[in-house]
């Protein structure tokens, strides 16, 4: 059984779709959730969701790509928590275009947003960890939000792919890394699943038309529903995954096994 009990779990990018799934499961198994967004009317709504079910957790307002925000983030959850055990860098944007169509603004907003975050708050959570490991020999646990894209080209997402994959990248060096320091970095590779980013940029058409359509492309004939992908972060975050560093965890319904 996998068992969150007082980690103290930073979750970025925590308001909505898979990243208030992931904040929902880690308080539910126990976790102290301290969780990130730019929209203070999500945060509130899913911190209320929490508290209903008497899990655990706290809502930071602020955005991942400010200047300072992940060291100030970190000294807040320390400065209250006392500790960090779990990372989840869930935050990210997504841009459509191929190569051609993507512009220099919307280049730079996606690599900001899906990497250099991703990377700054690893940056500075890493020495936290690390102390403690050498303290007390507490173990810490970095999940990175990648995507299928990590793993196999797709069209017209030229920007987001490659975040993507730099993020894989990113994982699988901090894994190597920092070992030696008590520390697991891993990330899971969501397919397609059923969020409001995925379901906005198909306009006004269906939801279920939509759906049944995505579907067809998967061999388990649907989309993924956003607890199916906080499921797999939350194993992979916990002492079940104790052996368990540098993988890209595809959960894409058989997606890249075509």
């Amino acid at each position: 059984m996998i068992d969150l009990s007082d980690k103290v779990t930073i979750v970025t990018g925590g308001t909505r779709g898979i990243g208030a799934a992931i904040v929902g499961m880690c308080a539910g198994l126990g976790a102290q959730v301290v969780f990130t967004g730019r929209d203070e009317a999500a945060g509130a709504a899913v911190l209320a969701d929490i508290t209903a079910t008497s899990g655990q957790a706290r809502y930071l307002q602020g955005d991942i790509t400010a200047p300072g925000f992940p060291d100030r983030l970190v000294d807040e959850v320390i400065g209250h928590e006392g500790r960090i055990d779990i990372l989840v860098n869930n935050a990210g944007i997504l841009s459509r275009g191929d190569a051609t169509d993507c512009t220099d603004a919307e280049w730079e907003s996606v690599m900001e947003t899906n990497v250099t975050a991703v990377f700054r708050m690893c940056r500075a959570i890493v020495p936290i960890m690390r102390k403690q490991f050498g303290e007390t020999g507490q173990r810490g646990s970095i999940v990175n939000i990648a995507s299928d894209w990590a793993l196999v080209a797709a069209q017209n997402a030229v920007a987001y792919g490659a975040s993507k994959g730099a993020i894989a990248q990113l994982t699988r060096s901090m894994a190597i890394d920092h070992a030696k320091d008590g520390i697991r970095v891993n990330a899971v590779c969501p397919g397609d699943t059923e969020t409001d980013m995925l379901l906005s940029e198909r306009g006004d058409e269906a939801r279920g038309l939509v759906l049944a359509r995505l579907g067809q492309s998967i061999p388990l004939g649907r989309v993924a529903q956003p607890a199916e992908i906080a499921a797999a972060v939350a194993f992979l975050a916990s002492d079940a995954a104790a052996f368990i560093t540098g993988i890209m965890l595809p959960v894409d319904g058989g997606h890249t096994a075509w």
